[in-house]
């Protein structure tokens, strides 16, 4: 068994012991992954440059308790849809490959239709 398979039985078994499936259909639940989201967010509003270096720093274990958070409802989401997210990943690496070809896109940040 692999670590994120590790992961998703814990966190079945932390929603099962506290009967919280009950609350999970998939709308709240994209709705939880967005609220965490943005607390991510939140650790870079309003700083920029050496303030939001040192801050990032300081601040690098709570920026990752968001970002588990985060990762805690894609994993959820994704079992709850059978979905399997390495492999949608994957997929989508794949297409963004195609999308973004290295002598187009190196050094630029133009959206794909624009390059």
């Amino acid at each position: 068994m692999d670590r994120s398979e590790e992961l998703l039985k814990r966190i079945l078994a932390f929603r099962e012991a506290r009967d919280w499936k009950q609350f999970h259909n998939p709308k709240d639940l994209a709705i939880s992954l967005v609220l965490e989201a943005t607390e991510v967010l939140e650790h870079f509003q309003w700083k920029n440059g050496d303030e939001l270096r040192e801050y990032l720093n300081e601040k690098k274990e709570a920026l990752g308790d968001e970002l588990a958070d985060t990762l805690y409802w894609v994993l959820l989401i994704s079992h709850d849809l059978n979905i399997d997210v390495m492999d949608a990943l994957e997929r989508k690496m794949e297409k963004n490959e195609k999308k973004y070809p290295v002598e187009k896109a190196r050094g630029s940040h133009a959206k794909y239709n624009e390059l």
